[in-house]
């Protein structure tokens, strides 16, 4: 079996120095991206997702190790061609994990973490779930079928996540034209982490930006248009109890409490976030063709 480096925990000294230094460029360049309470909050999530991940990437591990050995296809080696074909297997299942983490809301949930700051900066990039890596590895599980032995998928899922880190800041506003046309950058993934309307739900990229561009979420990043970063609705704590679990505990009093059908209660689970059953209740979609409609109406009147 390949004995493959933990590399997150060998990342971790490289993460504070980065983030001193963004602090540093920041400041020098006069652009207040850090709010201590905002940032510790961040560096607690980030702490308890590693130290939770003892846990859960065994049982990933175990569970993609369950299919490789039983039911794979193929066997695929671990040599030089085959990282090549993982590193694109890996974006491309993390991309529709990241999809469909904004348009599910059991996804959501734990996804919502990771958006929950209303400042961008190194230390946002490690706000990160505790709860949803025991669920949402499902989206990696046709690659142990295919024949990637475990340890490489956990690799490079992990060579993702630490790509992921440096695109969190405002230091950088844009890459050369080539490299913004392929790769991820600081400015597509502002643009992510955007709640204004035309930026809701845009820009699922992990390393490469070329899935958005195929599957029709790209949204590039307009000047006229400033990120305002955080959620629709703010949740404005700082408490890394209630940062992890406050949608948890949103979708149980949605799908538990009060007079619905039970189809309903279902699709609290499914429906993209924002949606009601009564029809009050607005998505990403909506919010977005609203903005089109009055921006629209705006300029025909200029």
């Amino acid at each position: 079996m390949p004995n493959f480096p933990n590399l997150i925990l060998f990342a971790i000294p490289f993460f504070v120095l980065a983030m001193l230094l963004e602090l540093y460029v920041t400041t020098k360049q006069n652009i207040k991206t850090y709010e201590k309470k905002d940032a510790f909050s961040s560096i607690a999530m980030g702490l308890g997702n590693v130290l939770i991940g003892f846990i859960s990437k065994a049982l990933v591990f175990g569970a993609f190790y369950l299919i490789y050995e039983n039911f794979k296809l193929f066997t695929i080696p671990v040599v030089w061609w085959s990282f090549i074909l993982i590193f694109f297997a890996d974006d491309f299942s993390y991309y529709w994990f990241h999809r469909i983490s904004h348009e599910c809301r059991l996804f959501w949930a734990s996804h919502v973490v990771h958006h929950s700051s209303q400042h961008y900066n190194l230390s946002t990039a490690l706000r990160q779930t505790w709860s949803g890596s025991f669920y949402s590895f499902i989206f990696w599980l046709w690659m142990p079928l295919v024949g990637f032995h475990p340890g490489m998928i956990l690799l490079q899922m992990s060579i993702s996540l630490l790509y992921q880190f440096w695109i969190h800041t405002e230091a950088i506003d844009k890459m050369p034209r080539w490299f913004e046309e392929i790769f991820n950058t600081p400015s597509h993934h502002r643009v992510h982490h955007g709640s204004n309307p035309l930026y809701l739900d845009r820009n699922h990229a992990g390393i490469l930006i070329i899935w958005d561009k195929l599957f029709g979420t790209f949204q590039p990043e307009i000047k006229d248009e400033k990120v305002v970063y955080g959620l629709t609705s703010n949740i404005n704590t700082y408490n890394p109890i209630k940062i992890a679990f406050h949608e948890w505990i949103a979708i149980f009093k949605d799908t538990f409490t009060g007079s619905k059908p039970l189809k309903a209660r279902w699709q609290y689970l499914i429906k993209p976030p924002g949606w009601k059953h009564d029809g009050s209740g607005k998505i990403s979609a909506d919010l977005r063709s609203e903005w089109l409609k009055n921006k629209q109406i705006s300029n025909e009147n200029k």
